[in-house]
């Protein structure tokens, strides 16, 4: 498949990169290293964006360095073993991709770097997560923080410092191929989302899995590297967890199910919900359905060119608690209330990673790309409702990247 992306749309983030941080230091970006799944069998490799936005190479363990006007690339050695099970690198290629003429082995790399960092007194890197994300739950990729334990190995006294709002102020406002990666992942999670869903289908599954997997299958035979995170299907009382893994379920008659996923092209992301019904539904659930797409419409009408993501949160919420209002579930608009119903956020930043890199306290510009998602969830009467689109901020107003998938109930 032929890529959106040529070399120099990772040159000229290079070198906007040099524009945003004019000091001396010299600058080493790491690769993701391959992580563990068991045995020795690793996870599907998925690249560290940041990396990936400035050199286009899917590869592990590489190290991108930039010093004054010089850049190059330092490649791993590898075990003959692995290469006849992997393949070989193939340096030409990783040059070709990412308009970087200078490779060399982790040997040459490191004694040039050794010998530059012990002249120097900082250098520029990307920090490093903690070893485990307490708020999510995971463990971080290791490969930052060994590189930069590796540095301070060669000099203990140098100074790091921190890329990444340089990273965030490039990554937020989306060029050209950026938004035709993420409408050609929009386009496909469409195509696949009516194809599964459609009335013959929907009918004739029994778990949530069963409807899961032909989503999924879909991005696949369209092009897609497969899901931009791990889809979730939820029905009944399980669209009250908003990530619900793993859909094991079966669907449940009579029930609202939830989609909410995402096909991955070029490492960009697709992120639509839908909210389906499974046979027959009640008034009550389209009531509440109906207030959900009231709530986005509204949500989507605020992202404008010079608002604020945090104000439009709170216009968001007093508008739905305006609608829980009505169906009965609170009485006063207040924030603990309205939030026992609405528990998440509306809009995030959507590029390279489905949660994108992006700042919430900058006033939105023409070129950025967020979500639009409300939900209401009543796990003590069973219902979930989530409708989610993909929206352009531009000059003229929003533009709804995603309103060719219906947001029809039945």
């Amino acid at each position: 498949m032929e890529s959106l992306f040529d070399s120099a749309f990772f040159a000229g983030n290079r070198e906007r990169l040099r524009t945003l941080f004019p000091g001396t230091a010299p600058i080493i970006i790491t690769a993701n290293g391959a992580l563990q799944r068991n045995g020795e069998s690793t996870y599907k490799f998925r690249q560290d964006s940041n990396f990936w936005y400035l050199t286009g190479i899917n590869k592990p363990d590489i190290l991108l360095v930039m010093d004054k006007d010089k850049e190059y690339l330092v490649v791993p050695e590898r075990e003959k073993v692995m290469e006849i099970f992997e393949g070989a690198t193939d340096t030409q290629e990783l040059s070709k991709r990412s308009g970087i003429e200078t490779v060399v082995t982790s040997t040459v790399g490191w004694r040039q770097l050794t010998n530059r960092l012990k002249k120097v007194k900082h250098v520029a890197t990307l920090a490093a997560a903690p070893a485990y994300v307490e708020p999510y739950d995971f463990y971080s990729n290791p490969a930052r923080a060994a590189l930069i334990a590796h540095i301070q190995n060669i000099r203990k006294d140098i100074e790091v410092l921190d890329l990444r709002l340089h990273m965030v102020k490039m990554r937020m406002v989306k060029q050209v191929p950026e938004i035709a990666a993420i409408q050609k992942a929009i386009d496909i999670t469409i195509a696949s989302m009516k194809e599964a869903t459609s009335p013959s289908k929907l009918d004739k599954y029994e778990y949530e899995y069963e409807l899961e997997a032909a989503i999924n299958y879909g991005f696949r035979k369209r092009g897609a590297q497969g899901v931009a995170f791990d889809s979730i299907v939820a029905s009944g009382a399980n669209a009250c967890i908003i990530h619900n893994f793993p859909a094991y379920d079966k669907l449940a008659p009579k029930s609202l199910v939830i989609v909410d996923v995402g096909a991955e092209v070029e490492n960009y992301a697709a992120d639509i919900s839908r909210t389906y019904a499974v046979g027959k539904i009640t008034k009550r659930q389209r009531q509440v359905y109906q207030a959900v797409a009231e709530v986005q419409e509204y949500a989507i009408s605020l992202l404008v060119p010079g608002a604020l993501i945090r104000e439009n949160e709170k216009l968001v919420e007093h508008f739905m608690g305006e609608k829980l209002r009505e169906l009965g579930l609170i009485k006063s608009i207040e924030h603990e209330a309205v939030r026992q119903y609405f528990p998440h956020a509306t809009s995030h930043f959507l590029g390279l990673d489905v949660h994108d890199a992006g700042d919430y306290n900058e006033p939105l510009v023409p070129g950025m790309m967020l979500t639009a998602e409300p939900g209401i969830y009543l796990s003590e009467e069973g219902i979930g409702v989530r409708i989610e689109d993909d929206i352009l901020i531009t000059a003229d107003g929003p533009v709804n990247l995603s309103a060719a998938l219906p947001r029809n109930l039945v």
